[in-house]
């Protein structure tokens, strides 16, 4: 029997949902959206490090990540940011997209696939 185990459930998601072995991340945004790309993107990954340490997880064991940006202008700037969080040698798979965003001040969005330690 596979086992399904829903962390933080509200009625439109989960913010972690584990299958498998398998955690799966709700989208993250950053803290405080009124801040330029680079502090959105260090405290939305502040945020996936943290969910990532409930569930079982580190940055370590990401199998993926899709980071939705709101205007290709920032990718360098959030690119920074991104290379310096994720261990050498453990980069998962990754997409990065333009997106429109759920509200007009946010810049990034991540969403994360990773594997329980």
């Amino acid at each position: 029997m596979t086992t399904i185990e829903r962390i933080e459930t509200k009625q439109r998601m989960s913010r972690i949902v584990k299958h498998n072995g398998t955690i799966y991340l709700c989208g993250q945004v950053c803290t405080d959206a009124t801040q330029g790309i680079t502090e959105q993107t260090q405290t939305m990954l502040d945020k996936v490090e943290t969910l990532l340490e409930q569930a079982g997880s580190d940055k370590e064991h990401m199998l993926s990540a899709t980071i939705y940006i709101k205007d290709m202008q920032y990718f360098a700037e959030m690119n920074a940011v991104w290379d310096a969080w994720v261990p050498e040698g453990y980069a998962p798979a990754r997409a990065c997209v333009t997106a429109s965003m759920a509200r007009e001040a946010l810049l990034v969005e991540i969403s994360v696939v990773a594997a329980e330690k």
